[in-house]
């Protein structure tokens, strides 16, 4: 799509018929995630199966007949050479997904452990949080389950890999806690991070690996450092339950979704609120007096950077380009719970309460030539270290994220 157009509904995957579990296998989508080369996608689809789906690599990714297919229920994605669509049972309600990145050459030793038969050579794992407080690690490639990590007391709502392939693994419980695991020594459980009152509902990785967010359903927001793990600062400004975050992709802004309606975007090394993202009522026919018919459920930056999506209650799905304080796009979505962007553009996967999955077109733009090289600088420079440039004003202020 290009800029300023609506989001088309691309494909549409349904789970098949509810397996015979106890009442208690809700049927919802709370996760979905590419990985980051964008090769798979994982759908915890509800009733404790999660679905991991081979995703092309070509420019035109959705295949022809997808959307047909996808409804059939049926388990094999067919192609010359392509690996199978694998179903990972994991014997509780799944809420959060994470792939790793491609891992390091040093935790190859890790493979080897569990399993001496496979050649030694990376691969790509799936993190599935579920609702037992367990962790388990599967293989994607084989479908094989690599590790348990037991630790948190109740429910696993979100997780995150570092982005640098140290297979380091953060976990964000209803316990109230945070916990960082290590996949490079078996999965063991390297700090314990306390101080929320609250589930805690999300956790995100600054891409240069330096922060943590931490949202768990107050108003406040935790920023870590993911070197000591000590808190660094409280970000205050929302007036109801934070339930998302999300880093741009040169870590240079963090933005936070709240059930009082409004994104914030913060300057995560200063603390400073930049913006603020409104969801107005769009439908009149809603009901004014619920307050929560806009409360937002998820919110993520585009992977160049210049634009959010946000699910909300309202049953939308918006699209925001990151200089306006008005959503680009809009796109029609029932009981949306989450939401992420294909790794390399153009798509978002967005997961529903009724435990389906919907791709949609995403604006397609070519990053203007200051944008590349403000990402680029920002990628390795602190704000400080910015404000410190023998510079222009100007320029320190786009630097910066100033010029809205």
């Amino acid at each position: 799509m290009e800029a300023g157009e609506e989001p088309l509904l691309l494909a549409e995957l349904k789970p098949g018929r509810p397996h015979q579990f106890d009442w208690k296998s809700s049927c919802e989508t709370w996760s979905v995630a590419f990985s980051p080369d964008g090769s798979w996608f994982a759908w915890s689809q509800g009733h404790c199966i999660v679905k991991l789906i081979p995703w092309p690599l070509e420019e035109q990714f959705i295949p022809k007949g997808f959307e047909a297919k996808s409804r059939s229920g049926k388990n094999e994605t067919k192609g010359r050479g392509s690996p199978k669509e694998k179903t990972l049972d994991c014997g509780q309600i799944v809420w959060g997904l994470a792939f790793s990145p491609w891992p390091s050459p040093p935790s190859r030793k890790l493979w080897a452990r569990h399993h001496p038969q496979v050649p030694d050579v990376s691969c790509l794992v799936l993190a599935t949080g579920l609702n037992d407080g367990q962790i388990k690690i599967w293989e994607v490639q084989t479908g094989l389950l690599l590790l348990n990590l037991s630790g948190h007391q109740d429910v696993v709502r979100d997780l995150s890999f570092t982005p640098s392939g140290s297979l380091i693994l953060v976990s964000a419980s209803r316990d109230k806690t945070l916990r960082i695991w290590d996949l490079n020594k078996h999965g063991k459980q390297i700090q314990v991070l306390s101080g929320h009152l609250q589930w805690v509902y999300c956790c995100s990785i600054s891409p240069d690996c330096s922060m943590l967010c931490s949202a768990a359903g107050e108003k406040s927001v935790f920023l870590w450092s993911m070197r000591s793990y000590t808190l660094i600062r409280k970000l205050e400004g929302h007036q109801s339950s934070v339930v998302s975050c999300d880093f741009s992709p040169d870590s240079a802004l963090l933005v936070t979704a709240s059930y009082d309606t409004n994104v914030i975007m913060w300057d995560p090394y200063t603390g400073e609120r930049l913006r603020s993202l409104h969801h107005t009522q769009v439908d009149p026919a809603m009901d004014d007096s619920d307050v929560h018919i806009s409360s937002l459920r998820s919110v993520c930056f585009s992977p160049e950077g210049l634009y959010l999506a946000t699910v909300a209650d309202d049953r939308l799905l918006r699209i925001w380009a990151l200089e306006l304080k008005t959503p680009i796009a809009f796109a029609p979505m029932t009981n949306g719970l989450c939401c992420t962007f294909f790794p390399h553009g153009g798509v978002i996967a967005t997961g529903t309460r009724d435990g389906h999955v919907q791709f949609w077109t995403a604006p397609r733009v070519l990053s203007s030539l200051k944008h590349l090289c403000r990402k680029a600088l920002r990628s390795f420079l602190t704000t400080y270290q910015v404000l410190a440039l023998p510079i222009p004003k100007k320029m320190k202020e786009f630097l910066t994220y100033r010029t809205f």
